[in-house]
């Protein structure tokens, strides 16, 4: 394999490990309240 190929073997698996960690970090049920606030805030009714 030349380096060309492994840069690109490499850059494709360092972006599936950033991407598998935003998704992890924005599904976590820690953070389920925080990012449903605002639908909610939307959906109240304004006094």
């Amino acid at each position: 394999m030349s380096f060309s190929g492994l840069a690109y073997v490499l850059f494709t698996v360092l972006l599936t490990i950033i991407s598998g960690g935003i998704i992890a970090y924005y599904y976590n049920p820690k953070r389920k309240e925080k990012i449903e606030e605002p639908k909610h805030r939307m959906l109240d009714d304004e006094e």
